[in-house]
């Protein structure tokens, strides 16, 4: 049998100081992708996601699935010893990942320009929501608030016009887990060939702006978007989600004009006369036709016929969808401490770099302490 092929990031050690989402998954991509990670934690209490419900075994499943093959060690980074017993481990990293307030770092001596001076090779991932600088840096936020701050929430909208909450933490991974795993690559790329680390400022909320590219270069010219108005807003009826007479939703995207012509011509509409209508006009007459039938016989009418449409399917129903088992999303298995087993955590790195193992334990709290110079 041949051997498998060495991970690309073997051998590089990771220190992370990040809680919740943005860092631990971006400490998982680098450890998937063969890095040693090593996460800090407070005695007794650990990274507040332990907590969260349901559990498995004695960590939420939260934890479990953000935190398979890491090591844990458990220290008060106030105390007066915690610089010295960190230091070995600060001198022979690769990277260190933190997501602190700006200057919390720095007031513990683990800021990037102290550590530099030991260890200059470090690459130092600061993720925070607002950046190392500006007048909103330590402002106190979450996913919401960045998502609010970047204009983006503003271009959703329910039935009475207000905004509606996101249906996935966007700014955490879009924002801050992707943009710090990019960076730390290309940083660690940079150190080949100059030998020096450096620090990255992500800013969650900064990145947050790349994904309106559209409305901004429509605002550039004087159109700003609003809601319900544009394109991938709702302002067309190639863009919707339509009711069901069932009650179930049909999300509809034939954008383009073949698409488009193929959708009409299935739901019996004029392509034509629907161009003369205005775009509300439009789509309350796509909506009442669609809203005639159940959405299993749309589904039947439209299999195959390149119209880009999709049932909405509750998160449970899309698990178990054949297309996705299929593709085997959801084979690899993440294990406790205690050795319960659920399915580990999709990510976006291709099989080729990722460990052959299906069972890699997220570790318990402290249970690596023995890392530490004691």
């Amino acid at each position: 049998m041949e051997a498998q092929m060495k991970q690309p990031l073997s051998g590089l050690k990771v220190l992370d100081f990040s809680t919740l989402l943005p860092g631990p998954l971006c400490s998982l991509l680098l450890a998937e992708a063969g890095a040693e990670v090593i996460k800090f934690e407070r005695p007794e209490r650990g990274d507040e996601m332990r907590s969260y419900e349901p559990k498995v075994d004695a960590d939420s499943a939260n934890f479990v699935m953000l935190n398979r093959g890491k090591h844990s060690v458990s220290i008060d980074l106030k105390s007066v010893d915690a610089l010295e017993m960190l230091m070995p481990l600060l001198k022979d990293a690769d990277v260190l990942i933190e997501q602190f307030r700006p200057g919390v770092m720095d007031r513990l001596g683990l800021g990037f320009e102290a550590l530099a001076k030991i260890n200059p090779r470090l690459i130092y991932c600061s993720i925070t929501g607002f950046g190392q600088h500006g007048p909103r840096a330590k402002d106190a936020a979450h996913d919401l608030n960045y998502v609010a701050a970047s204009g983006t929430l503003s271009l959703t909208a329910g039935n009475d016009g207000a905004p509606v909450l996101p249906p996935a933490l966007i700014a955490d991974i879009a924002g801050g887990t992707y943009p710090a795993m990019i960076n730390i690559l290309l940083a660690l790329r940079q150190r080949d060939a100059t030998g020096k680390g450096t620090h990255l400022d992500v800013s969650m909320a900064d990145n947050l702006f790349t994904f309106q590219y559209w409305g901004l270069g429509n605002g550039a010219l004087g159109q700003w978007p609003d809601t319900a108005s544009d394109l991938v807003t709702g302002g067309t009826p190639r863009y919707q989600i339509y009711r069901t007479s069932d009650n179930a939703f049909l999300a509809a995207a034939p954008l383009e004009d073949k698409f488009w012509g193929n959708f009409t011509a299935l739901i019996g509409l004029d392509e034509s006369a629907l161009a003369k209508l205005s775009p509300s006009g439009a789509i309350a007459a796509v909506a009442d036709v669609i809203g005639q039938h159940p959405v299993a016989y749309w589904e039947v009418k439209f299999k195959n016929q390149d119209v880009c449409t999709s049932r909405v399917l509750s998160l449970e129903e899309a698990r178990h969808d054949a297309h996705f088992n299929a593709r085997g999303l959801f084979t690899r298995i993440v294990t406790t401490a205690a050795g319960a087993r659920i399915p580990a955590l999709p990510v976006p790195l291709d099989v080729t770099f990722r460990a052959s193992d299906l069972a890699s334990p997220s570790p318990a709290l402290g249970a690596d302490n023995h890392l530490l110079n004691h």
